[in-house]
C-alpha cells in the first residue's frame, strides 16, 4: 500500500490536467477584428450576432447580453417588476449572487432546501414556503444538471409564480430535449472565467417574450429603447453592456462548446462507473430526463455512512496532495454568510443543505476535457485514499 502524499509519500500525479480556458489563434484573430474596427464597446455587430446565436441554440427567441451573470439576474428581476415586499424562493446551495440579486432589487430571498441527489431545489420544500407575498422562484440548474422542469413549471403555474432560471452552470443543458433558459420568463447565463463558456466576464438573458426582452435591454442600456434616439431615455436604466471584445471571444468559444460538452459527458460517465466500484465517495446521479448535462462541476460526496471516522477537509486535502484539482465547495449554506445578518431574508428548514455542505466537494469541468487515460488518474487517486483510510483518520484536517 502506497503512503499518502500528504503523509510524505510520492504524489500519484505531478503534471497538470487540461488548461482552462482553451484558446488558439482563432481568438487572437477575432480580437484583432474588433481592434481594427474601432468599435470596441457594446455596439459592435459581434454583440448582436452572439446574442442571437446563443439564444436560438437555447431554444429562445431573444438574447440580451450584459456585463456579467450577476447583473443579468438583477435585470431579470427588475424587468419582471419584482421589488420591495416581494418574496423570491432561492436555494441556499449556490453562489451568493442568486440570493443577493433578489436583495439588491429590494425583494426578500427565501431560502428553501435542496434535493440530496441532484442538489437542485426541492419543490416539496418550495411548496411549503409559498406565502401570499411569494412572487417568483429562481431555480439553479446546479453543476449543469437541469431541475425537473415539468414539475417546476406546474408548480409555478399552480402558485402563479414567475420563473427566472439561473443557468450560470448550465450552458447547453437540456431537459427532455429542450434547453434550459427557455422555460421561464428569463434564463440567466454567466460567462465568468470558470464557466464552460467564458470571456473572463459577461452574462446573457434568454427569453421568449418580446416585451420582457425589450425591458431588459432598456435597463441594461441606460433606459433607451431599441427604436429610440441616443439621447432618449424612457426608464431608469444603467450601463451593463457587454463589449465587442467579450463578444468576439464568446463567439469563438461558443464554436468549441458542443465538442467540449461531448468530451465532458463521456469522461463523466466513465468516472461515475469507476467510482461506483469504490465506496469512499458517492458519485453524482443523473435524472433519465436530462438529455444534456453541462458538467460544469462533478459533485462528489464523502460516504459518511461507510466512513464515519473521516471528514470532508481531510479527504479533499488528501486528493489535492495526490495532484487532483479538487475544490472543497461551500463550507456552509448561503444564509450563514455574514451579509445576511443585516439583509432581510427568510430561512426555511434546510437539513439536506446543511448535510451536503459537510459532505460534498467537486472537481471542475476542465478535468473532464482531458484524454481518457488521464481521467484514470483521478480514480487511482480515490482508490489510494480509500486504501489509506485508517492512516487518514488518525490525522484529520479540521
Amino acid at each position: 500500500m502506497s503512503q499518502l502524499a500528504m503523509h510524505g509519500g510520492p504524489p500519484l500525479r505531478q503534471k497538470p490536467f487540461a488548461r482552462w480556458p482553451q484558446f488558439d489563434e482563432t481568438e487572437l484573430a477575432a480580437l484583432n477584428e474588433v481592434l481594427q474596427s474601432g468599435v470596441w464597446g457594446g455596439y459592435h455587430p459581434k454583440v448582436a450576432e452572439f446574442e442571437q446565436a446563443f439564444a436560438h441554440w437555447h431554444d429562445a427567441r431573444f438574447g440580451v447580453s450584459a456585463a456579467n451573470g450577476t447583473v443579468t439576474l438583477e435585470t431579470a428581476l427588475r424587468a419582471c417588476g419584482i421589488g420591495a415586499g416581494d418574496e423570491i424562493i432561492v436555494p441556499p446551495f449556490t453562489f451568493i449572487a442568486t440570493a443577493t440579486a433578489v436583495s439588491l432589487v429590494g425583494a426578500t430571498p427565501v431560502f428553501v432546501d435542496i434535493d440530496a441527489t441532484t442538489f437542485n431545489l426541492d419543490l416539496n420544500c418550495a411548496r411549503a414556503a409559498v406565502t401570499p407575498r411569494t412572487r417568483a422562484i429562481i431555480p439553479v440548474h446546479f453543476a449543469g444538471h437541469p431541475l425537473d422542469m415539468d414539475a417546476l413549471m406546474d408548480f409555478a403555474a399552480q402558485h402563479q409564480l414567475i420563473v427566472i432560471e439561473d443557468c450560470a452552470h448550465a450552458h447547453g443543458a437540456a431537459w427532455r430535449g429542450r434547453k434550459v433558459g427557455s422555460f421561464g420568463a428569463f434564463g440567466s447565463f454567466s460567462f465568468q472565467a470558470s464557466k464552460v463558456l467564458t470571456a473572463g466576464e459577461g452574462g446573457l438573458l434568454t427569453t421568449n417574450d418580446d416585451g420582457l426582452a425589450e425591458r431588459a435591454r432598456s435597463i441594461i442600456n441606460q433606459g433607451r429603447r431599441t427604436s429610440g434616439a441616443w439621447y432618449e431615455h424612457f426608464e431608469l436604466g444603467t450601463n451593463y453592456r457587454l463589449t465587442g471584445w467579450q463578444a468576439a471571444i464568446l463567439q469563438t468559444q461558443f464554436a468549441r462548446l458542443p465538442a467540449q460538452l461531448e468530451r465532458r459527458a463521456a469522461n463523466a460517465a466513465y468516472l461515475i462507473n469507476e467510482l461506483a466500484q469504490l465506496d469512499l465517495l458517492i458519485p453524482p446521479a443523473v435524472d433519465e430526463a436530462v438529455t444534456c448535462h453541462s458538467w460544469y462541476l462533478f459533485i462528489l460526496r464523502l460516504n459518511r455512512e461507510r466512513y464515519p471516522q473521516l471528514n470532508k477537509p481531510s479527504v479533499v486535502q488528501a486528493l489535492a496532495a495526490e495532484g487532483m484539482p479538487v475544490n472543497a465547495g461551500y463550507p456552509y449554506p448561503l444564509y450563514r454568510n455574514e451579509v445576511f445578518a443585516s439583509v432581510p431574508h427568510r430561512v426555511t428548514p434546510c437539513p439536506i443543505t446543511e448535510k451536503i455542505c459537510e459532505e460534498a466537494f467537486w472537481i471542475s469541468h476542465e478535468i473532464l476535457l482531458v484524454e481518457p487515460e488521464d481521467v484514470v488518474d483521478f480514480v487511482r487517486a480515490v482508490a489510494k485514499v480509500q486504501e489509506n483510510v485508517d492512516a487518514l483518520a488518525t490525522k484529520l484536517v479540521q
